[in-house]
């Protein structure tokens, strides 16, 4: 659109309006999103241990005719991958989740100004501490939420997954909205 200044090809750049990485409002910015990353953070190891202290490993409660609290230990990644690997897959899946908490942490930093892509970032942020949390202390994640219809079964998970999910989510459609913008 005419008129109206894009982010830029990439983000590589400052954010508009500020100075990438500085002080004053960018690092008030900073401390938001770190702060919701924290929240969920607490919320998914609070869910855990009620879950963990409530629940013994293969329990179910049927709570509505789709949904169930169950306590599952998941030691591969995203819908148990890797998951019958013989114990390697613990430290494969806590470097890389490391990795990408650094990663995030930097992006974080450089692009705190702009709300929609923060707000992913700390979003998966939470999610990915929450897991890495899990994988570090017990060798496995907790997963607790479980949907089904009939005789079919979504994968079960947990709050980390669903910020998670939720960031990636929003990261997409920060993503169009940039080039929406920049058309």
């Amino acid at each position: 659109m005419a008129g109206k200044p894009a982010r830029g090809p990439a983000r590589g750049g400052p954010p508009p309006g500020g100075k990438g990485g500085g002080g004053g409002a960018d690092s008030a910015s900073m401390l938001t999103w770190l702060g919701l990353a924290l929240l969920i953070l607490i919320l998914d190891q609070f869910t855990k241990v009620m879950v963990t202290g409530y629940f013994q490993l293969g329990d179910s409660r049927t709570v509505t005719g789709f949904f169930n609290l169950v306590r599952v230990h998941n030691a591969g990644a995203a819908f148990s991958f890797l998951a019958g690997a013989s114990g390697w897959q613990r430290w494969l899946f806590t470097g890389i989740g490391v990795a990408a908490v650094l990663l995030i942490l930097w992006m974080l930093r450089s692009h705190s100004g702009q709300r929609l892509f923060a707000f992913s970032l700390s979003m998966i942020l939470g999610g990915a501490i929450g897991n890495l949390v899990d994988r570090i202390a017990y060798g496995h994640v907790v997963d607790f939420l479980q949907f089904h219809y009939g005789g079919w079964y979504f994968p079960s998970f947990n709050v980390a997954d669903s910020a998670i999910t939720i960031g990636a989510c929003a990261l997409i459609l920060d993503e169009l909205l940039r080039v929406r913008r920049s058309r």
